[in-house]
């Protein structure tokens, strides 16, 4: 894989840090700024409606400026509103810093999408994913549970400067990286922006975004909540919820990475393996979260499968929307994001009833439940590498 990846991946790892930081400081947040658990995890889904919303304005905005402006530009504002975010005392502004950083993140992922796919020869956008999608990976086993860390010793604030410093040398690799050049649509030579905004259109496009939606609401249902079942449940101490992080992500690296292998020539394989296994998954986790070793086994397995399962759909987006070259990895960056989003929010609701902090984990397993009844019947959509016409 060329270096200019690994550095794409470098800024990924920061803003991962920031996207997932978040689940093991809402405690924390909410009784500074004197709200509860359940609405200070809005803050979550704050950050990928404005991911939603952004990805493709963003990267229809974007779309004749050079990668190296583009990607710059957008990892300089992402650590601006950090920056004001760890010095706000108003939860609202707090909502808003978080708005800001997800539309300069959606530009950054939906343009880094695009540039990792052209790095590569066209069958390997598997592996070109897998590499960038590590540097989420890696967050969530050193970024995260060391914000966490630091959020522990010197307050949630502290990881917010952590993360606007953090950008910094991301930045850095990004300007000596990735080569200068013309604007995006003008270097593709590809369609017009109406050209490329008709593939949403198509139905194969449609479900494997649904899909991957799906998948990684059931993952961010369970993973935003990850500290009450940590500290409540299983009645462990507040560090002990960095160890869960680093279980999770440790499981996560393992799965993009073994999907990255997998994703452009046995999709299939992955569905049919990995979604049963998520799926039986959560409940067990509910199960048995008051016992520490099974809960720390599930959560590396469910971080695995998660990714595994994930990367592997959002691979298929990048292949269905080959006819939109500017805009393809918007809409990858959309539908993983539609799932951030609704899945904290159905997460909250849920933790007002009587399963309680058990409730994530419960939605988790029927959105996976969701997304397999719908996979079954449209199996096809992920048999092959390349784009397929089967639904159309």
């Amino acid at each position: 894989m060329p270096l200019p990846l690994y550095l794409l991946a470098m800024a990924v790892f920061a803003m991962g840090t920031s996207e997932f930081m978040l689940s093991g400081l809402l405690p924390d947040i909410a009784s500074d700024l004197d709200v509860t658990v359940g609405t200070a995890g809005v803050l979550t889904s704050a950050f990928a409606i404005g991911m939603i919303v952004g990805a493709p304005l963003v990267a229809a905005f974007a779309r004749n400026w050079s990668r190296r402006s583009s990607l710059l530009g957008f990892i300089l504002a992402f650590s601006a509103a950090h920056v004001a975010g760890a010095l706000t005392a108003s939860f609202p502004v707090l909502i808003a810093t978080r708005i800001v950083a997800a539309l300069a993140n959606a530009g950054f992922l939906a343009v880094a999408l695009t540039a990792a796919a052209a790095l590569v020869p066209p069958d390997k956008k598997g592996r070109a994913l897998a590499v960038l999608l590590s540097g989420t990976t890696v967050a969530t086993i050193a970024g995260v549970p060391g914000g966490s860390v630091l959020g522990t010793l010197l307050g949630w604030r502290a990881t917010f400067w952590a993360v606007a410093a953090l950008c910094l040398p991301a930045a850095l690799g990004v300007l000596k990286g990735i080569p200068t050049g013309r604007g995006q649509a003008e270097t593709t030579g590809g369609p017009a922006l109406r050209a490329e905004l008709a593939q949403l259109t198509r139905p194969a496009l449609i479900a494997v975004m649904l899909l991957g939606a799906l998948v990684n609401a059931a993952t961010f249902a369970s993973f935003t909540f990850f500290a009450p079942v940590v500290t409540g449940t299983a009645g462990l101490g507040e560090l002990w919820i960095s160890v869960v992080l680093v279980l999770f992500g440790a499981g996560s690296l393992l799965g993009v990475t073994v999907a990255g292998r997998l994703s452009d020539r046995r999709p299939r394989l992955v569905l049919a393996t990995g979604g049963p296994l998520l799926l039986i998954g959560w409940p067990s986790l509910a199960l048995l979260a008051d016992e520490p070793v099974a809960l720390f086994t599930l959560v590396f397995l469910q971080g695995a499968l998660s990714f595994a399962l994930g990367s592997t759909l959002i691979t298929r987006v990048l292949y269905e929307a080959a006819g939109a070259p500017t805009m393809a990895g918007s809409y990858a960056t959309a539908a993983l994001n539609v799932g951030a989003a609704t899945g904290p929010l159905i997460a909250a609701a849920t933790l007002s009833t009587p399963a309680g902090n058990l409730g994530p984990l419960w939605a988790s397993c029927v959105l996976v439940a969701v997304a397999l009844l719908i996979a079954f019947p449209l199996r096809a959509v992920v048999a092959a590498g390349r784009s397929t016409e089967i639904l159309q």
